[in-house]
């Protein structure tokens, strides 16, 4: 290869990758075509013409034709891995992709149940054969939502706050008080109050909750929510549970537990319009963590203006005269 052509050192960096790392032939055809790339955008360049404010302003390129973050980061991805293999071949001195990163992607919003939808799945009372998994389905879909609660936090919860040589609570319900009480991300505890239905759910759980199974440690025999075995919930079991009731109620889509966490504040900022309480019910340690719940208000406005303003639909333009 002659160390100044780039288009020799893109076929025998291809021929390195056939036959030394035996990569399978479609991954070959998708680095074939990022450095075909590279080569349309340095066409008789050598290898160490190419610095990094070049595949900035390329990436750039990429960026404003559409190409996604991700896609914009294998691209890089297979121009780093040249340079990589260049250097090490002691053609370039450096790598000039080395520290350029691809845009990044921007945050996708949470998906969150519509008011409808997350009441529905909370208020279902359709026929169970079993009445013990029935409430605790019930009470675990109320409290997700009443709540907002992460789900390490709900299986978390113990009936009451104990405190024992072999357990000590992390989380516990005061049902005086109609409170539950979390210790949440960074070891940070609050406290959440619980609304009139998820409290009647719960109370109907306490009344059914099974004795634990015998050989239940302390901190199973403690829990608010145990699982069929006797022991304190898992959340695989949460998400099965909560699956099932969504189907059950007739809901459209998949339900996890941290959807009802997204719906909880949604709904509670739709209502309030206060930002700092919601922050502070779910326990973010900044607030630009609950401002995202913001766009998704504003996509809630979107969609009731362009469904009731009579402006907001478009017009077909009328004729000249």
């Amino acid at each position: 290869m002659a160390a100044q052509d780039l288009a020799a050192a893109c076929d025998a960096y291809l021929e390195m990758l056939r036959h030394v790392r035996r990569l399978s032939v479609r991954t070959l055809v998708n680095y074939r075509r990022d450095l075909d790339d590279l080569l349309r955008r340095a066409p008789n360049w050598a290898p160490g013409d190419i610095q990094p404010h070049h595949i900035r302003a390329w990436a750039a390129s990429l960026h404003g034709g559409g190409m996604t973050p991700r896609a914009i980061a294998a691209r890089l991805s297979g121009w780093r891995g040249l340079f990589t293999w260049l250097g090490r071949e002691g053609h370039v001195a450096s790598n000039p992709v080395q520290d350029v990163r691809a845009p990044r992607a921007p945050r996708p919003l949470p998906k969150a149940l519509g008011i409808e939808h997350a009441v529905a799945l909370a208020a279902y009372t359709g026929p169970a054969d079993d009445p013990v998994a029935a409430a605790r389905a019930r009470a675990l879909a109320e409290l997700l939502y009443s709540c907002g609660l992460r789900v390490s936090e709900l299986i978390g919860l113990d009936l009451c706050h104990t405190r024992v040589a072999t357990h000590v609570s992390v989380g516990w319900v005061d049902w005086d008080s109609r409170e539950v009480t979390v210790l949440g991300k960074g070891n940070k505890r609050r406290t959440v109050p619980v609304g009139v239905p998820a409290m009647q759910a719960l109370e109907t759980w306490r009344g059914l909750r099974p004795a634990p199974a015998p050989a239940a440690t302390s901190a199973d025999s403690a829990a608010l929510f145990l699982g069929p075995r006797g022991r304190r919930i898992s959340p695989q079991r949460v998400w099965t549970e909560l699956r099932a009731r969504a189907r059950a109620a007739g809901l459209p889509a998949p339900v996890h537990p941290h959807m009802l966490r997204h719906s909880f504040a949604s709904h509670l900022l739709q209502s309030s319009g206060d930002l700092r309480g919601v922050q502070e019910l779910l326990g973010h340690a900044s607030i630009a963590s609950t401002q995202v719940y913001t766009r998704l208000d504003f996509q809630h406005l979107a969609t009731v203006y362009d469904a009731a303003h009579p402006r907001a639909h478009k017009t077909k333009p009328s004729p000249s005269g």
